[in-house]
């Protein structure tokens, strides 16, 4: 049933203002492009080097406004500044960072430009492999593990330019942690701590990713999302992330990389302060590696292209599920209104009953053989002593006989099909990342209720694979934690996640620089 319509058709002009940032006017006639929009995105940009989007430091880089060496070492002294506290970067490699900077400077002098983010800094989730760099996935049997290789994502990156400056803190095998399951802990580097507050969540698994980018420690980062992982950062910590199609993006090089029965879960993408670079960096790390077998060459269509005014909306504060707080939903509600300025339709609808079905099954199929690919990866790489959480876990989990879980999996799949064939009648949905803001630290998961119930909005899209851009939209009531929310697409529709969340990040401002 409708909650809200509108035609773009009755829109004559728009003015955007976001409190004390810029002031945007918009024309917005019976089409309304995502490039249009850009142009009120790029007014929330930031001159300072440390702050403003990849973007735009890859173009002053390409101009030599800037040198690779003076933007890496102001990373750099950032990251120095500020790990004390945050503990984000558990590895760096910066005298490595400053001769491939000076080197790309000299290429520069000379007209010569290694690619599209050429000079970029950035740090990388310790779960990916970086050739040279001690790469440990969060887990004592890779404390000293120094890849010969760069994983896939990695290669790619440094291949156009991207200059890595450290590896950013994960949970062990990005699944386990220490302390409540809701943290990037593991017992090699400790907890990683919230830009806003230091005493909150960073969220997990790609934590360390989320809070040194949100922090300006680094331009953008790349991380892996098997249940939320990506974009649970994202929204606790402020930035854009997005999580790509399943087979968009190569897994190898991961420490869970491809192949199994949860295959199709495990997805990668970037995260940035700014939308614009989601939509930059994503292209570059797609597309198959003849390694990954799930890895598909679906070309990338433009977001630019995207007609915000022919578009149908549906949204959802709540899926029945799990408990959302009403600054979350107040949110949403905000982004849907947003979007019913421009678009063809919006609407309130969400199928709850399919949800349920594909959230139990998930329960039923990640945890059905009892952990045991989890303990393979331990005995693969000689961990001897798990984290505190999985060890428990492990111990009372008890697997399923082999007919459940073919039934599980037949469940999952016919669920899909269901969402899929409900999905059809709209372009986008607008829902929530989590049910609040960054938690403590500390919390434990049984107050206030379960904690992967308050998850039943981020696994059911690992499960069905459709691509999803987080972006921030506002923020909790005292205005101190980020809020983001989930714009989904229909499967290899990045191009509208990506224009319909730089529209919301265009009307809410988007990232704020933190306190720290």
């Amino acid at each position: 049933m409708p909650a809200i319509s509108s035609s773009a058709a009755r829109v004559s002009r728009r003015v955007f203002l976001r409190g004390a940032a810029s002031a945007a006017a918009l024309a917005a006639s019976s089409r309304v492009s995502a490039k249009a929009v850009a142009r009120v995105a790029a007014d929330v940009d930031s001159d300072e080097i440390l702050y403003m989007s990849a973007s735009k430091l890859a173009g002053l880089l390409r101009a030599r406004q800037l040198s690779a060496l003076e933007v890496v070492d102001a990373y750099i002294a950032r990251q120095l500044a500020i790990d004390d506290r945050l503990n984000a970067v558990v590895m760096s490699c910066y005298e490595r960072a400053r001769a491939e900077a000076l080197a790309l400077d000299q290429r520069a002098a000379r007209g010569d430009f290694a690619g599209a983010l050429h000079g970029v800094p950035m740090t990388i989730k310790d779960s990916f492999d970086t050739e040279g760099v001690i790469s440990t996935g969060g887990t004592y049997g890779r404390q000293q593990y120094v890849p010969p290789r760069d994983a896939t994502v990695v290669r790619r990156l440094r291949a156009q330019g991207a200059i890595l400056l450290g590896k950013t803190n994960t949970p062990e095998f990005t699944v386990g942690g220490v302390g409540a399951i809701n943290t990037t802990s593991n017992m090699l580097y400790g907890s990683t701590h919230n830009p806003y507050d230091l005493t909150r969540t960073a969220s997990g698994s790609s934590g360390g990713a989320g809070a040194n980018v949100a922090a300006g420690g680094a331009a953008f980062d790349v991380g892996s999302d098997i249940g939320g992982s990506l974009r649970l950062p994202a929204h606790v910590n402020g930035v854009a992330g997005l999580k790509t199609t399943a087979g968009r993006v190569p897994r190898t090089g991961h420490i869970v990389d491809y192949g199994g029965v949860l295959d199709s879960w495990q997805q990668i993408g970037p995260l940035a302060r700014r939308v614009k670079d989601l939509a930059l960096i994503a292209p570059l790390i797609s597309g198959p590696d003849f390694r990954d077998a799930a890895c598909v060459p679906i070309a990338w269509a433009d977001p630019d292209g995207v007609d915000l005014a022919a578009l149908k909306v549906v949204f959802w504060p709540e899926n029945g599920l799990s408990k959302v707080d009403a600054d979350t939903q107040r949110l949403i509600r905000q982004a849907a209104a947003w979007l019913g300025e421009v678009a063809a339709d919006v609407r309130q609808d969400c199928p709850t009953a399919d949800l349920a079905v594909l959230h139990e099954m998930r329960g039923k199929l990640s945890m059905g053989d009892g952990w045991a690919w989890y303990q393979r990866l331990a005995q693969k790489w000689g961990t001897h002593h798990l984290s505190g959480t999985m060890d428990e876990s492990i111990r009372a989990i008890k697997p399923l006989r082999s007919s459940e879980f073919v039934e599980a999996w037949e469940q999952s799949d016919a669920a899909k099909s269901r969402l899929l064939g409900w999905f059809a009648q709209y372009d986008v949905l607008l829902c929530p990342v989590a049910g609040e803001p960054a938690t403590p630290i500390d919390w434990d998961p049984s107050v206030p209720g379960d904690y992967r119930g308050m998850l039943s909005d981020v696994g059911v899209f690992n499960s069905t694979g459709w691509p999803v851009v987080v972006v921030r939209c506002g923020a909790s009531a005292d205005g101190r934690l980020p809020i983001g929310i989930q714009v989904v697409a229909p499967p290899w529709r990045e191009d509208v996640a990506l224009a319909v969340a730089r529209y919301i990040e265009g009307r809410s401002g988007g990232w704020t620089r933190p306190p720290l």
